[in-house]
């Protein structure tokens, strides 16, 4: 039976860690993730779970801990933001190619600089070619119910990979909303056991860690993550539909709210998204075809899915809250705009950037990017790619 409690969306990344209680958390502080290792600190000082806490010297420290632990067969786990990310780079790319199943919950904020500790996707999004697998959460519900889907499919035998489950510093991070919990024993049942075979204690099954790899073999070793990363699309799904038998609470790839006759249609991650279901509400009521689909899953990108649901669209907007500097346009609408090339019956798509920093998003905002689709619908020429609500 769940039990209904209400939390921080940091506190239930931390009681979802409790109740799956890793081998090995590793971590170092950093604004607005702090808190989840504070949490569990105390847990773990309370004596409530055997996990072994290791306060590291820094955000690089942390990834190689949980290499460390998770070669050596164990779970592990850690919890970062925005420029403790960009120090674990370098380990990033190793716990990847490793075929580590480490879980971090990456609570999003901006890169610096200028300095700034409020939420965008620039951190992620900066690390969307590491070879992790990223699952991007709207409410607290979705980010505690994104920590047990995502151990499960990180440690599948055809994934093997590490996972990141972000969420939006501070405005869902910080913010109390009431959520289902499920019972421990639940939990256990469905994460199971993790029992990794080519590990530093598992004479059986020989293997190198950490060695100098040559160009004799390292495209194939290269070609073998592309191999699990497009096996994980299976797995998800497969893990999705479990736990929805599992709670009620049915998740996929994205999620299209009130797109079956829409014409126009904006395309978004995490928080946002609700306020971009409540403009669409707004203008739905007013008689306009218009909906929203929210990206949960970037990494594997569902190319061949997202291009079968966009073909249906006369126009989209894509909402990108990092940018890739490339002046044509953000990493999320690059790669939608890709996956459509090929379509012999594409929609028109434009790009705006916005919220970078914790810019405010509001309802005003979302309703005029529908009415710029109302102009690419016409036919009327519109900047393909710009910044939104930006202050010229």
């Amino acid at each position: 039976m769940a039990i209904r409690d209400r939390l921080s969306g940091n506190e239930a990344v931390a009681r979802a860690i409790k109740q799956v209680e890793p081998d090995v958390l590793a971590a170092y502080p950093i604004t607005p993730s702090t808190e989840v290792p504070q949490y569990f600190s105390t847990y773990v000082a309370n004596g409530e779970v055997k996990t072994e806490f290791v306060a590291v010297e820094s955000e690089h420290s942390a990834m190689s801990a949980c290499i460390g632990a998770a070669a050596a067969g164990g779970r592990a786990v850690t919890i970062t933001s925005a420029c403790g990310l960009a120090l674990m780079w370098e380990l990033l790319y190793v716990a990847s190619s490793m075929r580590l199943p480490i879980m971090m919950p990456v609570i999003n904020r901006a890169l610096s600089g200028p300095i700034n500790i409020n939420n965008d996707h620039s951190d992620s999004m900066g690390a969307r070619d590491s070879g992790w697998i990223q699952l991007y959460a709207e409410n607290n519900q979705e980010t505690y119910d994104n920590y047990f889907i995502g151990m499960r499919i990180a440690e599948h035998p055809d994934v093997l990979l590490p996972v990141m489950s972000c969420q939006d510093g501070f405005i869902t991070s910080h913010a109390l909303e009431n959520i289902d919990l499920l019972e421990n024993d639940v939990v256990k049942k469905f994460v199971g056991t993790y029992n990794g075979k080519a590990t530093l204690f598992g004479p059986e099954y020989p293997a190198s860690v950490g060695p100098y790899d040559t160009p004799f073999f390292y495209m194939e070793h290269k070609y073998q993550q592309v191999d699990a990363i497009r096996k994980t699309k299976k797995v998800i799904l497969d893990v999705f539909k479990e736990f929805g038998e599992l709670t009620g609470r049915k998740y996929g790839l994205f999620e299209e709210y009130k797109c079956e006759d829409a014409e126009r249609v904006i395309v978004i991650m995490n928080s946002s998204a609700g306020t971009a279901k409540a403009t669409a509400d707004k203008l739905r009521a007013k008689g306009e075809k218009v909906g929203v689909l929210k990206l949960r899953v970037f990494r594997p990108f569902p190319k061949d899915e997202l291009a079968a649901a966009l073909s249906k669209f006369k126009a989209v907007a894509v909402l990108d809250k990092a940018d890739s500097f490339s002046d044509c346009g953000g990493p999320m609408y690059n790669d939608i705009r890709s996956a459509c090339y090929d379509l012999a019956q594409r929609p028109k798509l434009i790009n705006f950037i916005y919220g970078l920093g914790g810019r405010d998003v509001h309802d005003d905002n979302f309703t005029f990017v529908f009415d710029e689709l109302k102009k690419v619908v016409a036919g009327e020429a519109v900047e393909a790619y710009r910044y939104l609500g930006i202050r010229e």
